[in-house]
């Protein structure tokens, strides 16, 4: 018997994005959006890691990806000497659907990078577990393992399609849209796709339950405020 699945998954697509379309034009009146959180001031150390350097966005690169706030920047663990890239792109709000996070799905690829290896993972982290996406990108002789997800101020979503579906749920409640793609790089070496995977899960397990409260505090009066206490990955 025919599966006939992806037909109907794909029939559902146009009306999904109408649905999604009309309730963020109903949240546009009243969405409070809130400050801009300042990135450029996130912690230097924690959970055993020092920044290594800063890596800054191109300018014709950040004007693609037209995010309010960007973080670009590499990490070290001592005494292992473990490295991992960080980059997170926070948007204010994504009424009208035209100012949204990136997937690295389609940006790496645009760069030279062509995934090998793709699914999700699940981090226990303090703060929670959270589902994470994972994929494994090759460019010539140059590997690396990345982690990413989408960060909202009630939850950590891997689907992109379960972010845009978050998205209207939390907009029509918490009368705001902002949204974070957040990315984990780590290199193979020695060890391998095993240990640079090893070494993304420790970083974001760290970085995970500082940035949710970094990125998501509620600078603004909304009913995200009153609920926070209630609030889920």
């Amino acid at each position: 018997m025919p599966d006939f699945k992806p037909e109907w998954r794909a029939a559902l697509v146009p009306v999904f994005l109408a649905a999604q379309f009309l309730a963020m034009r109903g949240v546009a009146g009243v969405e409070r959006p809130p400050a801009p959180p300042p990135l450029a001031c996130f912690p230097a150390e924690f959970g055993g890691w020092t920044v290594l350097r800063e890596d800054p966005v191109a300018a014709d690169m950040a004007n693609e990806l037209g995010a309010d706030r960007l973080l670009s920047r590499t990490y070290v663990r001592t005494p292992a000497g473990s490295l991992a890239s960080l980059f997170v792109a926070w948007f204010r709000t994504q009424r009208g659907g035209v100012r949204q996070p990136h997937s690295p799905k389609v940006c790496l690829p645009a760069s030279g990078w062509t995934p090998e290896a793709t699914g999700e993972i699940a981090l226990d982290t303090t703060a929670g577990a959270i589902a994470v996406n994972r994929f494994v990108a090759v460019n010539r002789r140059q590997r690396a393992v990345v982690l990413y997800w989408y960060q909202t101020p009630r939850r950590a979503i891997a689907s992109e399609w379960a972010a845009k579906l978050w998205l209207v749920a939390d907009a029509l409640r918490d009368r705001r849209t902002d949204t974070a793609l957040v990315r984990v790089i780590s290199w193979p070496g020695v060890g391998g796709d095993a240990t640079a995977t090893a070494t993304a899960k420790e970083f974001a397990r760290d970085l995970y339950p500082l940035l949710r409260g970094y990125v998501f505090a509620p600078r603004v009066r909304s009913s995200f405020s009153r609920s926070a206490s209630a609030s889920t990955q």
